[in-house]
């Protein structure tokens, strides 16, 4: 049973097990274990975004990857989709971000990439935790001239930025545009206003002025309250957050109204098929993809292909089935034409491109679907029994799903993160929708709460 891994890497709260210096260093020496499958010299990047904990676990990683006798390649804070670039274009062995994402500061995370960008896959996770379990590696030290440098990259930065602005045809820019940009205090608090500005945009940020302890406190893409009222008062023709690491971006329409994924997504699939660029005429969504936006990709001819919820599940389908769009109602969005991992800036630009190609603002671009009512609900387990073996909740399920009568979905699952059922009903009826969850919820408290 995986006990250090969850679904996005390791994470947990800062200097308790298992974000510790102790593990950090044992995380470090297996990684650099995993990937020294090349003769001479080995080198692995090191990210992190701003929070204080990520000096501690810099270190600490840096301490068990030299120990190993590979280099380490410190970039500083940085988004997370940066880190997976940098790996590739410096030709590094492996990557690592330092991030706990949306998280609140004292939260920290540690999150892998291998030498081709992409996140790890749970066999090499599953590697690495056998490496730090059973002590297989505790021997190997090497000594003198075979231990590990650490070196700081100062062009990361420029290195990025130069990345994320090859997405946009040269022809192309942004001038005459005013955008609002919500960096969340956390990793593209630098990078992401030099971007949209070195492309034109007239910028306005906010969440811009880290230390060390505000990442993601009222700003960003989890709290779009601020954004929402800058854009407004600013007569803005879009705002747009990103959550602490920058994988994800929230867009709020030029009449301060937030724009989910779901609705970016659908924007950005009819457009790519327009454009003859949506590979296989097919998107990649998760079970949580609203039934809305099903409806609106099956008028236009489009093909949703849901996956279990995280970009890492996305990401695997689309390389598998060799699709070059997709995403999440949070906001991850992956154009595989352009980057291996979800990218904020990258979802940016390719918005701002959007808007620039139609003449039309955002508020009428994400009119392409309608949103079905939706309620979520959480309930707490003692124990994660399959769901399958509750008969009573299944026949609870059938229940709701002949009364919808294909008008909507009922989704029943656990949290990959925490002790929690998740319930979710969707249907054009605002108070049934209601009145299932909570019998839903019900049945699932009295018979495994």
């Amino acid at each position: 049973m995986r006990k250090l891994f969850g679904t996005d890497g390791v994470r947990g709260i800062a200097n308790l097990e298992p974000m510790t210096s102790e593990t950090a260093l044992k995380l470090g020496r297996a990684v650099a274990h995993m990937f020294k499958r090349r003769k001479g010299r080995h080198k692995i990047v090191i990210g992190k975004d701003t929070r204080l904990s990520g000096y501690m676990l810099e270190s600490a990683l840096t301490s068990g990857i030299c120990s190993m006798g590979v280099d380490v390649l410190l970039v500083g804070p940085m988004p997370t989709p940066g880190v997976a670039f940098l790996t590739r274009s410096l030709r590094a062995d492996a990557g690592v971000m330092i991030s706990a994402s949306h998280n609140p500061y004292q939260d920290n995370g540690i999150k892998f990439f291998s030498n081709d960008g992409f996140k790890l896959p749970d066999d090499l996770e599953n590697r690495m935790e056998d490496l730090i379990v059973s002590n297989e590696i505790e021997h190997l030290r090497p000594t003198a001239d075979e231990v590990g440098k650490a070196y700081r990259i100062d062009d990361a930065e420029g290195r990025y930025i130069e990345f994320v602005k090859r997405s946009l045809p040269r022809e192309m820019d942004f001038q005459g545009c005013k955008v609002v940009l919500d960096c969340a205090h956390g990793a593209a608090y630098s990078v992401f206003p030099k971007v949209i500005r070195e492309l034109g945009a007239e910028v306005q940020v906010i969440g811009d002025e880290p230390d060390g302890t505000n990442i993601n406190a009222g700003y960003g893409a989890v709290s779009p309250e601020r954004l929402q009222e800058a854009v407004r008062t600013s007569g803005a023709n879009i705002g747009i957050g990103v959550d602490g690491d920058a994988d994800r971006s929230v867009f709020v329409c030029e009449r301060g109204q937030v724009v989910d994924g779901d609705h970016a997504l659908a924007a950005f699939a009819l457009e790519l098929k327009e454009r003859g660029r949506l590979r296989h005429h097919t998107v990649v969504g998760t079970v949580m993809s609203n039934f809305g936006f099903e409806l609106a990709m099956k008028k236009a001819g489009i093909t949703l292909v849901r996956t279990p919820v995280g970009d890492r599940s996305i990401l695997e389908r689309m390389v598998s089935g060799g699709f070059s769009l997709g995403g999440e109602q949070s906001g991850h969005l992956i154009f595989l034409d352009y980057h291996t991992t979800g990218d904020g800036v990258i979802s940016a630009i390719q918005i701002l491109k959007l808007m620039k190609r139609s003449g039309r603002p955002l508020s009428e671009l994400v009119q392409c679907m309608q949103a079905v009512p939706q309620v979520l609900l959480g309930v707490e387990v003692k124990r994660k029994l399959d769901l399958n073996s509750v008969p009573e909740l299944q026949r609870a399920i059938r229940a709701c799903e002949e009364q919808l009568n294909a008008t909507g979905r009922v989704l029943v699952r656990y949290s990959g993160t925490e002790p929690l059922v998740r319930v979710m009903v969707e249907g054009q009826d605002s108070s049934a929708i209601h009145q299932m969850a909570e019998e839903l919820a019900g049945v699932i408290r009295s018979s495994i709460g």
